[in-house]
């Protein structure tokens, strides 16, 4: 396999990994999804002073417009270890995960090694540092992939110990309940309540909620939430919709002043829609009329510039009910 090794940060095309991977590439944040989703003892022994971000990124060419990682080595016990979390945050599963993470952890040891002088990594107590994979996940379907990498192996009950294992962290965002989410109190607690499914009233009311959570971010903090929600809370929108709610986001200084403002860019949002979605229904209720009264006339044996001429139909729109 080619080095796929890449120390400049590669455009991402998906807003959630823009967003997410600005978020974690703080230390802090890092730290703070490490302590909040992931029980176990060694937790509580990782330093934030320890900790020292990679800026590598070894995703497959396949997977760069779909997904996204972060790397960060720190020490435990005084042993170097090293976190590798992968950001798949797309609607689908990927079946094939423990094995893209096993190549992502091949390449990341050959290109320690790579960089290590020989008389170092040639010494009987030479040890490759070992690698945390953590898969952060956001999709609405349920995370159904193997935990486990030996059970995508097939006869793995048969060679048992023989065969490569390792089990990876997956942190999947939509299975936390509200409560979960809120008693955390934190930044990530915060940016994964709002990035859970919702329609836009649903939104407001989270939005609200937060607003505590929120006044007891510092302001590194709050403008790395800040800079998160612009990113992310904006799909899906028109590109002037897009700027008049990035706008909002970033006038705010204070958090009553932002979720007021966003509340209300919201509920005008919500409104233009209901609009549309009415006018659309009223454009359909038209044509499914004139579509009967073509038919009707199509029985009565009426000639196409007739029916063209009393519904407004198009000749191609009438020739299509003719052969139906």
């Amino acid at each position: 396999m080619d080095n796929q090794e890449n120390t400049s940060e590669k455009p991402l095309h998906n807003k959630y990994d823009k967003g997410y991977k600005f978020l974690l590439s703080s230390k802090r944040v890092f730290l703070e999804l490490v302590k909040s989703f992931i029980n176990q003892e060694w937790v509580e022994q990782i330093d934030e002073n320890k900790i020292e971000k990679m800026d590598k990124s070894f995703i497959l060419p396949d997977f760069d417009e779909k997904e996204a990682d972060i790397i960060y080595k720190l020490k435990i016990e005084n042993k170097e270890v090293i976190f590798y979390i992968l950001l798949e945050l797309q609607s689908t599963v990927d079946f094939q995960m423990p094995y893209r993470l096993l190549l992502y952890m091949v390449e990341i040891w050959r290109s320690i090694l790579k960089d290590l002088p020989k008389t170092e990594t040639e010494r009987k107590d030479f040890r490759l540092p070992a690698i945390i994979p953590i898969v952060l996940y956001n999709g609405e379907n349920n995370w159904t992939v193997s935990m486990n990498f030996r059970k995508i192996l097939n006869g793995y009950e048969i060679f048992k110990q023989h065969v490569l294992d390792f089990e990876y962290i997956l942190i999947d965002v939509n299975r936390y309940s509200e409560e979960e989410l809120m008693g955390l109190s934190n930044l990530i607690g915060a940016v994964f309540l709002i990035d859970q499914k919702a329609d836009i009233e649903k939104l407001k009311q989270r939005l609200q909620k937060l607003i505590d959570v929120l006044k007891k971010l510092s302001p590194e903090e709050f403008l790395l939430f800040k800079t998160w929600l612009k990113r992310v809370i904006v799909r899906g929108l028109p590109e002037k919709e897009k700027r008049g709610l990035s706008e909002v986001i970033e006038e705010s200084e204070e958090v009553d002043e932002m979720i007021y403002n966003l509340e209300r860019a919201l509920q005008e949002e919500f409104q233009k829609r209901e609009i549309i979605g009415m006018e659309k229904g009223m454009e359909k209720g038209m044509l499914e009329a004139k579509l009967e009264i073509a038919r009707k006339l199509i029985n009565k044996g009426r000639k196409v510039d007739e029916i063209i001429e009393i519904t407004g139909l198009s000749e191609e729109e009438i020739l299509k009910l003719q052969v139906n």
